[in-house]
């Protein structure tokens, strides 16, 4: 029998992650879904074992909100990794139950706040903690340190002048007002869109407002908006300042949309809770749309050891695709092997304590078994 993990949320992403394990892990691994909602963790499990074409011993479980319970207790002790695919503000409480069963963990949240509480409580931890690693946070993060690593390595220098990389999750077609469609949660785009972004601008640290440095970018031909969002960076502005010139994450957007979300922000009374009124706002005339695609770009410009300005970049766009028995959305796929390529690497390895996306090794990881069936092979 293989390793025994709990994956804590009944989402897209949790299924997509349940189900890519149980498919494509070769150790037959025993899956727990948690959920404070029992029926919607069994529904999930239930999906799994008709979805997959091997067998695979899945469980539901109910995670409860107030307290822990003995069925929870009894799970987590046996258990060898917490796979996180809650909401970010609940990720602190799932880092400690991780903590204090001994248990690796992985989460994927862009939240700031919540990721520095999580770092303050791993540093001493005798299991593995990968915070961020989904797709923005995470692979995105991955592939622009490796943009920078080659860079430096091919062109003799230790400094660059700009390293930008940039995440959408859209619809394929946009239509007015609004020119979108929600692919993923609705509070995760409100929040990085509200709250401040981190940025390196003169090769030193600097908190950016979301939403202030839109510009045009045309990636194959077609042109989207790109502006300033928060969590996208997870921890590389603090690995490369003194390094880069200039770093930002953005997110793409289908042009038309981020003027839209000004005027919504603009008109909101100056009391409300942004992020909730925002978040009312889109859901009211935003639809959920499931055929979706990612658009991921990374780029480093700077001078070589002899003076002359390059630049390298990447990119990629990722469609939905057949896991065994379902089709999965882009978004699914491409949040969902990041996490699971970085929780087999605490499973096989004997690493302790913190590791941020900046200390992973970009090129196996970005070329790990399960990343690469959905992004392709980064060519060294």
């Amino acid at each position: 029998m293989g390793h025994k993990i709990v994956i804590a949320g009944a989402g897209g992403i949790a299924s997509a992650v349940a189900l890519i394990i149980a498919e494509w892990g070769e150790d037959s691994p025993q899956l727990f879904i948690g959920n404070r909602t029992l029926d919607k963790a069994q529904g999930v499990a239930q999906w799994i074992k008709d979805g997959v074409t091997k067998s695979c011993e899945v469980k539901a479980f109910l995670l409860s909100e107030n307290d822990t319970t003995s069925e929870m207790a009894s799970v987590f002790s046996q258990a060898d990794i917490l796979l996180d695919c809650l909401p970010g503000s609940l990720a602190p409480r799932m880092a400690g139950y991780a903590k204090e069963y001994g248990l690796h963990y992985v989460n994927l949240t862009e939240y700031v706040a919540e990721t520095k509480e999580i770092m303050a409580l791993a540093k001493d931890a005798e299991t593995g903690f990968v915070l961020q690693s989904g797709l923005a946070p995470g692979y995105i993060d991955l592939l622009a340190h490796h943009l920078f690593l080659e860079f430096c390595k091919e062109n003799g220098v230790d400094k660059v002048g700009s390293l930008e990389f940039k995440v959408g999750a859209l619809t394929h077609h946009a239509v007015a007002p609004h020119y979108y469609g929600f692919t993923w949660s609705p509070v995760g785009v409100a929040t990085e869109y509200i709250k401040d972004a981190e940025t390196l601008r003169n090769y030193k640290i600097k908190q950016r407002p979301s939403l202030s440095e839109r510009a045009t970018i045309i990636i194959d031909g077609i042109a989207y908006e790109e502006d300033l969002t928060s969590g996208g960076a997870a921890d590389l502005p603090h690995a490369l300042e003194g390094k880069v010139g200039s770093l930002d994450y953005k997110t793409l957007r289908h042009p038309g949309h981020y003027a839209w979300v000004d005027q919504q922000i603009k008109g909101m009374e100056k009391d409300d809770d942004t992020i909730g009124a925002l978040q009312r706002i889109m859901g009211a005339v935003i639809p959920h749309m499931e055929d979706d695609q990612i658009v991921l770009y990374a780029a480093v410009e700077g001078k070589d050891a002899k003076g002359t300005l390059r630049r390298k970049e990447i990119a990629n766009k990722i469609y939905p695709q057949k896991i065994g028995k379902h089709t999965l959305k882009a978004i699914q796929t491409t949040t969902a092997v990041p996490m699971i390529q970085a929780a087999y690497h605490l499973l096989t390895s004997n690493s302790k304590g913190l590791i941020l996306q900046s200390q992973l090794d970009p090129l196996p990881f970005l070329n790990g078994k399960f990343v690469t069936p959905v992004y392709g092979e980064i060519k060294k």
